[in-house]
């Protein structure tokens, strides 16, 4: 499928919500972490036909501030998996040209992981291909008031006035995304149609694909048709037709 992909009309941003490990894995009488264990390779391919597709940046819903609330067990086990499967892959990722980004609340991680994980992002630095990101310990609610609490620090501190705060740019500035095109395409698997919290002010002119497919079986060929199905969009922007043609 690949050669029937525009490369003209790629989007130069995409972004997932990861759903559906824990589904796959009771459906086939398994404990949910193992869905999260073959998530991990749904991830490496993925990643692996983003970059060869000409994708720029990739950004995946991996671990939300909600899900620190979910049963002691299965957090502790999705932050080791994440760390693990990280310094795992980091080798690779360095040979396909892949830098690694991490975006979110980094201060609840524990501290020997997100130090593992700051190596592996170091180790990538000076990758100069896809640009993976993953969103770790985030929500888009948390990012938005932390970067109004910034914002205001500066204000305090005299760094800024309040009265500059009138477009995009500076708020954006001050998102743990600054400097990254917000998302063309936003794939969501699982079948569930919301956006789950993730990336609110970047997603504003986002196309949307949902597919039912649980994360673990989604495959290149899912990722392609999406791209292609993005393709045959028109993006308007608020525009009408007559105005982008």
């Amino acid at each position: 499928m690949i050669e029937e992909i525009d490369k003209n009309r790629l989007p130069r941003h995409v972004a997932i919500i990861m759903d559906g490990n824990g589904r796959w894995a009771q459906a086939r009488g398994m404990d949910r972490s193992e869905g999260h264990v073959e998530g991990v390779n749904t991830v490496r391919r993925i990643t692996e036909i983003a970059s060869e597709t000409g994708i720029e940046y990739l950004t995946l819903y991996t671990f939300s501030t909600e899900n620190w609330n979910r049963p002691k067990a299965e957090v502790d086990a999705l932050m080791h998996l994440i760390v693990i499967a990280i310094e795992r892959e980091t080798p690779d990722l360095i040979k396909n040209n892949v830098r690694l980004n991490i975006i979110g609340d980094t201060s609840r991680i524990p501290s020997e992981a997100y130090a593992r994980l700051r190596q592996c992002i170091e180790d990538t630095s000076h990758c100069t291909g896809l640009t993976l990101t993953l969103a770790i310990s985030y929500s888009a609610r948390w990012e938005i008031l932390d970067a109004c609490r910034r914002f205001a620090l500066d204000v305090e501190a005299g760094k800024r006035k309040a009265s500059e705060m009138t477009t995009d740019n500076l708020f954006e500035s001050y998102l743990t995304t600054s400097g990254i095109p917000d998302p063309d395409l936003l794939i969501r698997t699982g079948g569930d149609n919301r956006v789950s919290n993730f990336l609110l002010w970047q997603i504003a002119y986002s196309e949307i694909y949902v597919t039912d497919t649980f994360w673990p079986d989604f495959s290149k060929e899912d990722f392609l048709k999406a791209v292609a199905n993005f393709q045959h969009r028109e993006r308007r922007f608020g525009l009408t037709s007559a105005q982008i043609k």
